[in-house]
C-alpha cells in the first residue's frame, strides 16, 4: 500500500476554482484502479494550501494514474493556478500505533 501527500499552493484567487475543479473529479479519482482512498485537506494556518491524501494498492496504481488522461487533464487545469511549486510525497507504511498500545 503506497500513501500519496501533494501540497498545492493556490493563487487565493483561484481557490474557489480548484474546489470546484476537485468537486467535480474527485469521484473519478477516487474510482481510479488502485485507490483505496482520497481526501482533501486545508492547511490551517493558509487559505490557499491544500493536501491530499490518497491509499493506493500499489506504486504501479499509482503511477498508471500520473500517466493517465485524467490526470493529465485535472493537473493541466490546475497547473496555472499554483501560486507554488507542488510538492508531492510517496510514502510506505513502517508501523501503525492505536490508542492505548
Amino acid at each position: 500500500m503506497i500513501t500519496r501527500i501533494v501540497r498545492m499552493e493556490f493563487q487565493p484567487e483561484y481557490v474557489d476554482d480548484f474546489l470546484a475543479h476537485f468537486s467535480a473529479i474527485k469521484i473519478l479519482i477516487r474510482n481510479f484502479p488502485g485507490v483505496q482512498h482520497l481526501e482533501l485537506h486545508r492547511d490551517a494556518g493558509q487559505a490557499n494550501v491544500f493536501y491530499t491524501f490518497s491509499l493506493w494498492d500499489a506504486e504501479e496504481d499509482l503511477e498508471s494514474y500520473r500517466q493517465s488522461d485524467l490526470f493529465k487533464g485535472a493537473w493541466s487545469q490546475v497547473k496555472p493556478w499554483f501560486g507554488a511549486k507542488p510538492q508531492a510525497f510517496s510514502l510506505q507504511r513502517e508501523m501503525r500505533v492505536e490508542a492505548g498500545g
